[in-house]
């Protein structure tokens, strides 16, 4: 696939400018650079769903002009995009076969009973662990992502490309990922692989092109290259650290949590957070980190425990509430319920804070203006102007905009589930140095990440959870990723010891 002299422009930016794309055939070609350097956008072109300013599509031989994604896929090209597609309400299979569902041929009704069965085979091909009768919107975000990836290789495509599909999911559904992709190869499969993670990168990537400010900066052997020469060429300068994690002085219990417990979701949560502390959180998906959090937040309504913030007990059955006592929460899926799609960056920015921004019965427009572009500008979101609809921006400066609302309410609890998931690696470390930041004027922040060198980076101790249950709390000296997946797995291994007796016990009644 050979794309070349790509111009694509939008009211106020340009958003690629004279760049080219040549991808061998059999190879895993990694497309690289900060949020909004127009990576998504070049990949949108190839689709056809956006027509270029001009340039040429060369694939398989041919010049193409793809009329959108379905005249694509008819042509051998699949992607995977950063953002979930699926339909929620539809059940897995129904989203797998969405605009290809077999029919019966006499009458040409969809034939449900071969959808759910090729299915079923296709998640045992790809070692998938995921219901064909499940609804896609009761499955966490990982398995959302996971089912994406099985549509897109359902297509039996030449050509996937793959946006961020690893920004969702767990380090062993990465490693499950990519024997996946090295299947693909064995059968002469091409894939673009669009990522943030130079470790990735590095494992399954032949080559690379960078991009910035959509233009084109090179393409380069990855066995050639090394991390500190990826990162200067996507952001024109060095990145010394990524973790700044400097020593703050710890203060005084901000947060108790005391056998918090919502349902099935998770038990017996009991934790304390200090002023100037990041404490992290690890677990494998399922674990009930998130749905701790948002029970916290007053999302999910809690079965028992007790909360107390500076000392006094707290009954938070809101998120109002939670605002109210200066708590703050930047979700996991910022496309769900995170980002207001059809308003302004403005809005999106300012929404959370709004009633500091009132005079009365009326908003301060100026002073609404004033903050949000302080905020722009602190987080550096790549935006053509504040009133842009914010669906227009990229995945990351839309996660940078989601932490400058929260921002803008002046927490004393923060909680970031995945703050840093699709961001480019200049936009981490910014995120990284502000959380520092925070902890060092006395705020608590409480890290969500599956991202294991992320939490030890940059947290002074880590929660670990499993199956829905606290199994240890190490310091930031004491941790290692080995003690880490052992307290993620300890859950599951109990579990499996119980099942092992009743068996027993079962066999010895028999």
């Amino acid at each position: 696939m050979k794309m070349e002299h790509i111009t694509k422009s939008f009211p106020g930016v340009l958003a690629l400018n004279d760049v080219q794309l040549n991808v061998r055939k059999g190879t895993v070609h990694a497309v690289m650079g900060e949020n909004g350097a127009g990576k998504s956008t070049l990949m949108k072109v190839l689709l056809g769903i956006y027509k270029q300013d001009s340039g040429s599509v060369t694939f398989k031989g041919k010049v193409r002009h793809f009329k959108g994604p379905q005249d694509a896929m008819n042509n051998s090209l699949a992607m995977i995009h950063q953002e979930l597609s699926g339909v929620r309400q539809l059940t897995v299979a129904q989203n797998i076969f969405l605009g290809k569902e077999p029919t019966y041929k006499n009458t040409g009704l969809i034939n449900f009973k071969k959808m759910r069965t090729d299915t079923a085979k296709l998640m045992k091909e790809l070692n998938l662990n995921i219901n064909p009768d499940a609804k896609m919107g009761d499955l966490s975000v990982s398995r959302q992502q996971l089912c994406e990836i099985a549509k897109a290789v359902s297509y039996n495509a030449d050509l996937i490309v793959m946006d961020e599909p690893t920004s969702a999911i767990t380090e062993s559904e990465v490693e499950l990922l990519f024997a996946i992709i090295r299947n693909l190869l064995a059968k002469k499969l091409t894939i673009i692989y669009i990522t943030h993670k130079m470790d990735e990168v590095f494992q399954i990537c032949d080559d690379i092109s960078i991009y910035r400010d959509g233009t084109y900066v090179g393409t380069i052997a990855t066995k050639d290259t090394t991390r500190d020469k990826l990162i200067e060429m996507m952001v024109g300068r060095e990145i010394t650290n990524m973790f700044p994690k400097e020593e703050v002085p710890i203060g005084k219990t901000l947060l108790k949590v005391d056998r918090l417990s919502c349902g099935k979701l998770f038990q017996d949560v009991s934790f304390k957070l200090h002023r100037g502390e990041i404490l992290g959180m690890a677990g494998l998906i399922g674990a009930g980190r998130s749905e701790a959090m948002e029970t916290l937040f007053g999302i999910h309504k809690k079965t028992s425990g007790k909360v107390y913030i500076k000392g006094k007990r707290v009954e938070i059955n809101s998120p109002q509430d939670a605002i109210n006592h200066r708590m703050a929460l930047l979700t996991e899926d910022r496309k769900f319920n995170g980002c207001f799609l059809p308003l302004s960056v403005q809005l999106n920015i300012t929404i959370a804070s709004v009633r500091q921004l009132c005079k009365g019965w009326f908003v301060d427009n100026k002073l609404m203006h004033k903050n949000a572009v302080e905020m722009k500008d602190a987080m550096r979101i790549k935006t053509p102007n504040l009133e842009e609809v914010i669906n227009n921006l990229s995945g990351g400066n839309q996660q940078k905009a989601l932490v400058g609302r929260w921002l803008l309410t002046n927490p004393d609890i923060l909680i970031v589930d995945e703050p840093t998931r699709g961001i480019d690696v200049g936009a981490k470390s910014e995120i990284h140095k502000l959380l520092t930041s925070l902890a060092k004027d006395g705020k608590g922040i409480i890290m969500i990440s599956s991202e294991l060198p992320e939490v030890m980076g940059m947290s002074d101790r880590i929660l670990v959870m499993s199956e829905g249950r606290l199994t240890g709390v190490l310091n930031r000296e004491e941790a290692t990723q080995e003690k880490i997946l052992h307290l993620a797995t300890l859950a599951m291994e109990d579990q499996k010891k119980e099942l092992t007796v009743e068996n027993s016990d079962m066999e010895g009644r028999g």
